[in-house]
């Protein structure tokens, strides 16, 4: 059964891989003519075109994701929203299916792939976490994307779970963003991902269903960033072994 199961889902990621491939094709044009709208209008367009191209997308692997706690967020309010982090596949599910126009901090590296580059710097805010100039850069960026009314994306655990823990520790990061510009912070809970693709296993896909919750948000307001890192950690992490 675990051999069959291995073949499996190496087949089938292969089969993500390509239809990965093929629908980011088909939906590439439609995304960029988000540059010809201003932001956050722009921003909310291509954030809808990405919502559309993963929900097909998702389909056709077989890992539909099911989105509560939308009631959370107030209209034209811009969040701080933090993920838990387990899989590759965290990061084409989670922006599309925040409500409202939103970008991701991410790495530089990813925005040198020809064509899908293009895309993925539409809706991110890129970061050289070796380069302490590109971090100050970046972060004075964000607080504009939010001053603009734009949700910011952070996965505060900086790269994918690899240990025991059900959360990594968390950078300060996303919690000095938030003192600093007294956003909330927005937490949310995914589930799944870490079955569908494990970080043991290279190359590797599974169909399973997926759920990404969305908590009430919490005051940055006469708050200190270590008290901030500690109350959003403890709350996601109560939520997600509420889940798992």
């Amino acid at each position: 059964m675990t051999l069959l199961k291995n073949i499996f889902g190496r087949f089938w990621a292969l089969w993500g891989l390509l239809s990965f491939l093929v629908t980011f094709l088909i939906i590439f044009i439609p995304s960029m003519a988000s540059h010809l709208m201003k932001d956050p209008k722009g921003q909310k367009y291509f954030i809808t075109v990405s919502k559309i191209w993963m929900r097909v997308w998702l389909f056709l692997i077989g890992c539909p994701v099911k989105v509560t706690g939308k009631e959370n967020f107030k209209s034209n309010t811009a969040y701080i929203i933090v993920f838990n982090h387990n899989a590759l596949l965290d990061v084409p599910l989670s922006a599309p299916f925040v409500p409202g126009a939103n970008k991701t901090i991410a790495k530089t590296s990813f925005a040198k792939i020809p064509l899908f580059g293009s895309f993925y710097k539409r809706g991110s805010v890129l970061v050289d976490r070796k380069n302490e100039k590109s971090r100050s850069k970046s972060f004075d960026t964000m607080k504009k994307v939010l001053s603009n009314g734009i949700h910011m994306c952070i996965y505060p655990e900086g790269a994918r779970n690899r240990t025991t823990e059900a959360l990594q520790s968390f950078y300060d990061g996303a919690f000095r963003l938030a003192v600093a510009t007294k956003k909330d912070i927005m937490p949310c809970i995914i589930i799944g991902t870490k079955k569908a693709m494990p970080i043991n296993k290279k190359f590797f896909l599974l169909p399973i269903k997926l759920k990404m919750h969305f908590l009430p948000p919490v005051s940055s307001i006469e708050i200190t960033v270590a008290h901030l890192k500690e109350k959003v950690f403890n709350t996601m992490l109560k939520e997600y072994l509420r889940q798992v």
